[in-house]
């Protein structure tokens, strides 16, 4: 009996070393017994009919019983901050409601309750930003007040982030103002509510559910088909390997070995391990995901679609409208539009980057960056006196960077998160304003980029020039080759299929490339105590870049790839299952969900057993927990 108690008190409480993780057995146990009883309480309830598509009772026990499962799976995995959880639910849940009786009111009696509305959802909003800048940033804050007042305060004890704290943050704003722009009713009572904050599969890593997708699920009956069944094992198999054998296994077995100590390595390793970096983190995140869509689906519920081949996107823009959708079209809504979006500028628009160009003049505190901030200012400010029929793109080109820029601070406490949101905004700027243009004026524009970038690495020859330098001499080669042929031949040209492919093939390959760069900066600001996380970020990014753009030793290489032969061969075997046709992907997923049940069951076992080989001896953590 001792013994007993013992196991039980030990699977009951939070252990933080051994949370619960869809790459863990103990998460398989935990689900096969949660789908047992939701098994069991699917079968319960009262009757169902057009009018009543799902029994009250029956919803009742579905969504309470999910509820309490998916608040012991956070307590599992972040211990007593399930309170918090709890406090944003009852929190959401009672501003929904106040805010729905305003309403009635004003239809019943006339009276307007438009105001008093607003303020619920602005309070709503800002209590729930506040609870996150709290965890998230108040280390990040405190640096910066230190930084530019010379001062030495801290935070004497220590703050440890919530897991999740993003993902149920940003669906309880979504929550509440899509409830107050009445785009959603609110829930019915508190386990309805309740099910939507806190429903497991995606709560501490994503997809951002948004309340308009999710809410109307809660009260549909439970439906699953055997072809629905076999699609839902698929991406939970799917989302397993990309996970063990990509993500985990090339982590340990060389990015992160590269990105702990950077001067150790050649600049080849580095430059191949921030390539290796995109796969990985692509993999990590999207395997989440794809654990998360099956055993949702296995439950008749449907989640939103999160990855969408990113690296297949030629340009910048059309890498963030494949790459962590949720999250992107979340930003578009909730911030870029009340910016302005794209037909005009609000006191936001301009107040974010002052802000922002202020802050890192007073922490830098050296005569080059002031410079730089006031240079900026000046165009930005020239351009809005001078050139007012420019006005409106000038606001929504800054709004798209403000969008990215707080989109990269969202990541993380950081400012090299900061500083890859702003990169990612600038290759969107550049795209935007390099796509209208005409071969002739592509041609002159980046041979006069290229020879400013070669005189200023000739005057001031840092590693980071020189790696500019580098990659704009290939990218001026490439542009005026692709370029050439149709400005001698004007309208008589007509590009081949063969010259579209390698127009298409180039420009798939230089989004990559910068994107794969940005990260850079994701890589080193990740998995770091936010105490310590500015400097010690900034000084791998800058290391990092040290390397890459100092002296490649080209003899070196063979021997690199030779000693890494299965990371480059599993490299770029992911890399071509990744760029194949999306039909052809349907496909196969199509093929194993019509498989005879016995044989998918042989094939799951098949694909555990493989992906079993790549487990490493310490499972690796998922990377977007930490945000």
């Amino acid at each position: 009996m001792t013994d007993l108690l013992t196991y039980l008190s030990r699977l009951f409480a939070f252990d933080s070393e051994h949370p619960l993780l869809f790459t863990q057995f103990h998460f398989w146990a935990f689900f096969f017994i949660v789908y047992a009883g939701f098994c069991l309480v699917v079968s319960l309830g009262g009757k169902k009919g057009r009018r009543n598509p799902v029994g009250k009772a029956q919803r009742l026990w579905r969504n309470g019983y999910l509820a309490f499962v998916s608040l012991f799976f956070y307590y599992k995995t972040s211990g007593l901050y399930v309170g918090l959880l709890l406090f944003a639910t009852f929190a959401g849940f009672l501003l929904g409601r106040w805010m729905e009786a305003l309403q009635r009111r004003q239809l019943s009696k006339g009276v307007s309750t438009q105001k008093r509305r607003a303020t619920l959802m602005a309070a709503g909003v800002i209590v729930n930003l506040a609870v996150l800048c709290y965890f998230k940033y108040a280390y990040f804050f405190t640096d910066i007040f230190n930084t530019i007042c010379s001062t030495h305060y801290s935070i004497a004890n220590a703050i440890i982030l919530p897991v999740g704290i993003s993902f149920f943050t940003f669906q309880n704003i979504s929550y509440i103002v899509d409830v107050y722009k009445d785009k959603v009713r609110p829930a019915d009572n508190i386990l309805d509510f309740a099910f939507y904050t806190t429903f497991f599969p995606q709560l501490v890593a994503g997809p951002i559910v948004r309340a308009d997708q999710f809410i109307p699920q809660l009260y549909k009956p439970f439906f699953l088909t055997r072809r629905q069944f076999g699609i839902a094992v698929f991406w939970v198999l799917n989302g397993l390997c990309k996970k063990l054998v990509l993500a985990d296994w090339l982590a340990v077995s060389f990015v992160d070995r590269v990105f702990e100590n950077p001067l150790l390595y050649t600049s080849f390793e580095n430059f191949s391990a921030l390539l290796v970096y995109s796969l990985q983190v692509y993999a990590d995140f999207s395997g989440y995901t794809d654990i998360a869509i099956g055993v949702a689906m296995l439950m008749g519920f449907y989640l939103p679609l999160n990855f969408n081949s990113p690296y297949k996107a030629t340009n910048a823009a059309g890498f963030w409208k494949r790459w962590h959708i949720s999250l992107s079209n979340w930003l578009k809504d909730y911030l870029y539009i009340p910016l302005g979006g794209n037909r005009n500028s609000t006191p936001g628009t301009y107040i974010i980057p002052a802000v922002m160009l202020t802050v890192v003049v007073l922490m830098a505190k050296t005569l080059w960056v002031t410079i730089a901030a006031i240079a900026v200012a000046v165009v930005l400010l020239l351009v809005y006196a001078l050139a007012p029929r420019h006005r409106r793109e000038l606001s929504t080109n800054l709004n798209n960077f403000d969008t990215m820029l707080l989109g990269g601070m969202w990541h993380g406490a950081s400012f090299n998160f900061i500083t890859w949101g702003a990169l990612n905004g600038l290759g969107i700027l550049v795209y935007k304003w390099w796509k209208g243009k005409d071969p002739l004026y592509r041609i002159v524009a980046i041979a006069l980029i290229y020879l400013a970038s070669k005189s200023l690495y000739h005057f001031f020859p840092y590693p980071v020039f020189s790696m500019f330098h580098f990659a704009l001499m290939v990218v001026a080669a490439a542009i005026i080759l692709l370029n050439v042929v149709p400005l001698l031949w004007g309208k008589r040209y007509h590009p081949s299929r063969f010259k579209q492919g390698l127009i298409l093939v180039w420009n798939t390959l230089l989004t990559f490339v910068f994107i794969s760069f940005t990260r850079l900066f994701f890589r080193s600001g990740s998995n770091l105590d936010p105490a310590e996380a500015n400097e010690t970020a900034w000084r791998t990014a800058t290391q990092m870049v040290e390397r890459i753009g100092g002296t490649w030793n080209w003899q070196q290489v063979p021997a690199i790839l030779s000693n890494y032969a299965p990371v480059f061969i599993v490299f770029l075997l992911g890399m071509i299952v990744h760029w194949l046709p999306d039909r052809f992907k349907r496909r196969y997923r199509l093929w194993f969900a019509s498989m005879p049940l016995w044989l998918m069951v042989l094939g799951t076992v098949a694909v555990v057993f493989v992906v079993y080989q790549f487990i490493t001896a310490d499972l690796q953590p998922f990377i977007y927990f930490q945000f």
